[in-house]
């Protein structure tokens, strides 16, 4: 798998293309976190819609296992609040019964997956990234606290 990481306005947005294999995907998933505590960004666009496999359910739930720790993990040493993902993904890679996304969720990782990108911003409550807003830190713009 190839992917490419880019700060957006409010999120960071990761396209990822390739072929589908466990040990692939755990090491994007590690980059992915590893871009997410570099921008200090708290919402994260995974699009997987050129991602081609078929993961059978005991790699949908390795996986998931891995992202729920691994997200968990990054709390407290470089981001405040667990980070929010959005998964757009295109069936089989997008599970019908999103097994995947229940396990991640029974673990407390706030995640969510979608067949297309427009729910997935408005669940993440960002707007989509245009070519004229690239300009300075994209991601977040530390909220004041309560």
């Amino acid at each position: 798998m190839t992917f490419d990481i880019q700060p957006e306005p409010g999120y960071l947005n990761v396209v990822a293309t390739g072929r589908f294999s466990l040990p692939e995907a755990k090491r994007t998933f590690l980059q992915m976190l590893e871009a997410i505590a570099l921008h200090k960004c708290t919402k994260a666009l995974f699009d997987g819609r050129e991602i081609d496999g078929n993961p059978t359910t005991i790699e949908r739930f390795y996986y998931s296992e891995f992202a729920a720790k691994s997200a968990l993990d990054i709390v407290g040493r470089s981001v405040f609040r667990p980070p929010q993902f959005a998964y757009v993904l295109r069936e089989p890679m997008l599970d019908p019964t999103r097994f995947g996304e229940d396990v991640a969720v029974n673990r407390g990782m706030w995640v969510k997956a979608f067949d297309n990108p427009e729910q997935a911003l408005q669940w993440l409550g960002v707007a989509p990234a245009t070519k004229l807003d690239r300009s300075g830190d994209a991601c977040i713009k530390h909220p004041a606290k309560d």
